[in-house]
């Protein structure tokens, strides 16, 4: 980022999308008609998955304008790629501003800018042509404030075409990757109809959670923009705190190996400000990810026949990672992070809930004073006994 705060955009978001479409693996093979077929069943599987996740957990959308806003969108691997960059442009807008302030007091950025966004647009698509392997679906909280595009004629008109336009944040969508889906439930052996709700019904978990919770994407936007405000532009501020990571992680002076033990690119370069409000953003989003998975579980049985084959056979997968390249990008990428949100998150809500129910858990969406500090989440009778009682 830092050298490509010459250039008026940081990232040449567009080159990123082509990197990322030219690098990414193709899905599993299938059959245009068995294509066209997923397809339509992950739709099918999305509406029926919102009148369930709202029977289970007793959540309802403030307004069904709301509801209706927030479409669902079944994807690609290219697909996924371009609404991820639409969301990032929304995101880091604020620190693209803050570069180019500092932009205007260098006397070299006009050199390096467009070099800096190339070379940054190239680091991401390949960022994102791994990651578009790996996500089975995303509520996208940040989507740009505009409709899909329509698809051409073509093979990958299966699939929704969301646009890669800068335009401001709108009130989300979500995001069910088909070929991935496929994939796992190929991998895993399940069977596809019953995998596929149970995958919508974790999706339209976090959908619910936005709709129905009016103040809560405000609330993590704002945490975002001040974790972003808290970045430090300065290339030898960052540079240091690299040089003291890459001392810890190869024995070098300047780091302790303790320090990089269970870091990732993202704490390496936070400043103490920005480790507090990561504390607080990593509570938020453990409950939204163990509440998706809770209530997924939770519905299961009624209309997911497999459900405890399928729950046993993936967690099984997520214990057992995959090789050791695979499993070193996704720790230096937080990954390894997000899974342990999953698991701490729904040990918080199954607690909080066996002492209170799930009305009394609900009482977690009432403000954001009401939501779980970070060690809460460790500890559901200490929420219970400030929150719930």
């Amino acid at each position: 980022m830092t050298s490509a705060s010459g250039g008026a955009d940081m990232v040449d978001w567009n080159l990123a999308v082509a990197t990322a479409t030219r690098l990414v693996r193709p899905g599993p093979e299938v059959s245009r008609e068995e294509a066209a077929a997923v397809v339509a069943e992950l739709r099918r599987h999305a509406l029926a998955a919102e009148e369930h996740v709202r029977a289970f957990t007793g959540m309802h959308s403030s307004s069904l304008s709301q509801a209706a806003a927030t479409p669902v969108l079944v994807v690609d691997r290219p697909g996924w790629v371009r609404a991820n960059v639409a969301g990032f442009r929304t995101v880091v807008q604020p620190l693209v501003e803050k570069l180019q302030a500092r932009r205007a007091s260098s006397a070299t950025a006009g050199v390096f800018g467009a070099v800096g966004e190339k070379a940054t647009g190239i680091e991401v698509g390949a960022l994102l042509a791994f990651l578009a392997t790996k996500v089975l679906g995303q509520y996208e909280t940040f989507a740009p404030a505009e409709p899909p595009l329509e698809a051409p004629d073509s093979p990958a008109a299966l699939f929704d075409k969301p646009r890669l336009g800068p335009d401001g944040p709108g009130p989300g969508r979500l995001l069910l990757v088909a070929p991935n889906i496929v994939h796992v439930e190929r991998e895993l052996d399940v069977d596809p109809s019953d995998f596929r709700l149970w995958v919508c019904l974790h999706e339209e978990t976090h959908r619910t959670q936005f709709t129905a919770v009016p103040w809560l994407r405000d609330h993590i936007q704002s945490e975002v923009q001040s974790f972003l405000a808290e970045t430090d532009v300065d290339p030898g501020a960052l540079l240091e705190r690299l040089r003291g990571a890459a001392g810890a992680f190869g024995g070098l002076p300047g780091g302790g190996r303790e320090s990089a033990s269970s870091g990732n690119l993202l704490e390496i370069v936070q400043s103490p400000a920005q480790r507090e409000i990561l504390g607080r953003l990593t509570a938020v989003m453990s409950l939204l990810e163990g509440h998706a998975d809770v209530v997924m579980d939770g519905v299961g049985p009624a209309v997911v026949p497999t459900v405890a084959e399928i729950r046993e056979k993936f967690q099984q997968r997520r214990d057992r990672g995959a090789n050791r390249l695979d499993l070193l990008l996704r720790r230096l990428l937080g990954m390894d992070a997000k899974l342990r949100q999953y698991q701490d998150g729904a040990v918080f809500v199954r607690g909080v809930v066996d002492r209170v129910g799930m009305e009394g858990f609900n009482r977690v969406w009432t403000s954001p004073n009401t939501l779980p500090t970070k060690d809460e989440i460790h500890d559901p009778a200490a929420w219970v006994a400030r929150v719930a009682r």
